[in-house]
């Protein structure tokens, strides 16, 4: 059994990462060099700990996502069409991750790759920020089923560890139209879909590489990403009414360059 201390930091890190835009794969496979906790296992626990993630935006979007279960009248991304929507975003990179699973555990998830994803994706912001923008979709309820495909498109950029799957679908919202915080809480809910089905197929696939002995490690994970999840996004909300997202591309420019000073041989 791994050390409890290991799966509190992996569960912190994952906890406090998966809904920014800086990358919690990224940030999981460094915290996991460091640490000494790498292969097979330690990509089965992650996908563990992103469940725990996934449950605080369940629980933070409760009324949303109950909301899918009929349709209301007052709301537009309810019922059957906000449905539909959830499954226009999450079709490209469900696809495309299919095909690219194996390439890409293969080729993308180091230290190294994992740093340009992070620089990529910080000047991507930086880009994506500066350009002239018409918001045209100020409300949740105001998303149509083009823009919640087009968002989708955007996803795909994050099957590269390191770029983020926040960081993609927010700057995909934003250019489609989206109001920031709009873009950022669809990120959120449109995450649960994805996030699940890419966790129920590793834990199918790997389950056998966990035993009873190892259900305090993986329980101290869960519950430290599910409460570091639900902060994370509280705050994150709050924030985005006051800032824009440059703060986060300079700090992923910054541990870029500290991966690739300190961690690439």
């Amino acid at each position: 059994m791994e050390s409890l201390f290991t799966a509190l930091i992996l569960g912190l890190v994952e906890g406090l990462t998966e809904f920014l835009p800086v990358s919690s794969t990224g940030h999981l496979i460094l915290a996991g060099h460091l640490l000494g906790f790498t292969g097979e296992k330690a990509a089965t626990f992650e996908v563990v700990i992103q469940l725990g993630a996934i449950l605080a935006v369940v629980v933070l979007y409760f009324d949303r996502f109950t909301g899918l279960l009929r349709t209301d009248p007052a709301r537009a991304f309810s019922g059957p069409r906000g449905l539909w929507m959830l499954f226009l975003t999450s079709l490209p990179a469900s696809v495309a991750g299919l095909l690219l699973h194996g390439a890409i555990k293969e080729h993308l998830f180091g230290p190294q790759t994992v740093a340009w994803a992070l620089a990529g994706g910080a000047l991507a912001i930086l880009a994506v920020e500066a350009l002239p923008r018409r918001e045209r979709v100020t409300r949740l309820d105001q998303l149509t089923p083009a823009l919640a495909l087009g968002i989708g498109m955007f996803q795909c950029l994050a099957l590269w560890p390191g770029f983020s799957r926040s960081a993609a679908t927010i700057m995909g919202g934003m250019l489609l139209g989206a109001r920031r915080g709009v873009a950022a809480e669809y990120s959120f809910i449109a995450a649960v879909p994805i996030m699940v089905a890419a966790t129920g197929y590793d834990m199918l696939k790997n389950h056998g590489l966990f035993t009873l002995a190892d259900l305090p490690f993986l329980t101290v994970g869960f519950v430290v990403s599910f409460l570091s999840a639900w902060a994370a996004v509280r705050l994150f909300i709050g924030l985005l009414a006051r800032m824009t997202l440059r703060p986060f591309a300079v700090y992923r420019l910054a541990l870029a360059a500290m991966v690739l000073v300190l961690l690439v041989d």
